[in-house]
């Protein structure tokens, strides 16, 4: 059954991948991205070749979120699913970042999917029904040193779309959460690098490390069994095509570095806290609105 989809961060990467797949597959996309008019003008003209409607939206800006959902509500009368995909990546020492770059990262990464999500959630209210898939990623669960302000801000989400989980869970929507490791996409040649230079010099061969990681990641991605991009495309598809209200809560994409296991590990002990609390009716989604 073909779905009405908004993506957003769709000039690149998952996000690119991930409306043409499910345009193949049928279903009407709106893709967001900054700039579709300047610098994205080619990504922008592509999608757009394959019957996708690409919009503007800076996740970073209220008025750009509310104008794009205003034209998306022009064009739909319904929004099916929501896959706040828009990510920004750093890697460095962490005490070298600045707090403006710490305010960057998480604008994007965490009040970005906020501020997308409770632009569309009243639609999706209204509808009483409706899919949000966060993209988080494995350092959401575990740590990789000189990853800690990007993890930090994984972290963030995952808490966010646990809560949000249960908040909507009456109201007919799902949400769930994509933990991809690492993959090629141009997120890692566009990482936010630390500014305090003299600071990651103090840190002597220990500062080193993050470029030796960058190298190793490279070297994994250029190999001919390296990760395949599209494997979050289809874990995406997976997700919108199950049955509402069956959806995992989580699902790791690539390898998981154990993330896997702490998921599994963490979800009794959330249900007993949701039990606690008294409120375990939130768990399911209600289907029958």
């Amino acid at each position: 059954m073909s779905k009405t989809v908004v993506i957003t961060g769709t000039s690149t990467g998952f996000g690119r991948d991930t409306a043409e797949t499910l345009a193949s597959a049928g279903h009407r996309v709106f893709a967001t991205m900054r700039d579709p008019q300047g610098k994205n003008s080619h990504h922008a003209a592509a999608l757009g070749a394959m019957g996708i409607y690409v919009i503007e939206m800076d996740v970073t800006q209220d008025k750009s979120v509310n104008q794009a959902v205003t034209h998306i509500k022009t064009r739909a009368e319904y929004i099916d699913v929501l896959i706040n995909n828009a990510g920004l990546a750093s890697a460095g020492v962490s005490e070298a970042f600045s707090p403006a770059q710490m305010n960057e990262l998480f604008d994007v990464n965490v009040i970005g999917p906020h501020r997308v999500s409770r632009a569309i959630l009243p639609i999706m209210r209204t509808q009483k029904s409706g899919l949000i898939i966060n993209i988080g990623s494995i350092l959401g669960r575990i740590t990789f040193p000189f990853f800690g302000i990007y993890g930090a801000s994984k972290y963030a989400l995952e808490g966010l779309s646990d809560s949000l989980r249960y908040e909507v869970s009456q109201l007919g929507i799902d949400v769930t959460l994509v933990q991809p490791s690492a993959y090629p996409t141009n997120m890692y040649a566009s990482a936010m690098e630390p500014v305090d230079k003299q600071c990651i010099s103090e840190y002597g061969t220990t500062g080193e490390i993050p470029q030796a990681m960058f190298v190793q990641f490279m070297s994994m991605f250029e190999a001919d069994n390296g990760p395949n991009l599209h494997d979050v495309a289809q874990a995406i598809v997976e997700l919108i095509e199950a049955p509402n209200g069956k959806r995992p809560a989580r699902k790791v994409v690539g390898t998981s570095f154990g993330a896997d296991a702490i998921n599994s590990a963490v979800a009794p002990i959330q249900q007993q806290t949701i039990k606690a609390l008294g409120l375990e009716h939130l768990e399911a989604v209600n289907t029958t609105l």
